[in-house]
């Protein structure tokens, strides 16, 4: 099948688009999966995960 050249060339210039702008997003979701990781790394063991504070620590009742 013959393509006229013009054709071809816009078909390239797309598909490159296309690969640039997957490029583009693939950076942005990384670049956005490092920014949550960082977030979430200074919480260790011992430290509460959520927003809340915690209760306050069980003392033990004596027996009736």
């Amino acid at each position: 099948m013959l393509m006229h050249p013009e054709l071809l060339l816009d078909l390239t210039r797309e598909r490159r688009r296309e690969l640039i702008a997957e490029a583009d997003r693939e950076r942005l979701l990384t670049i956005a999966r490092m920014a949550r990781r960082t977030r979430k790394a200074p919480r260790g063991r011992g430290q509460p995960a959520g927003t809340l504070r915690p209760c306050e620590p069980s003392v033990a009742v004596p027996a009736r």
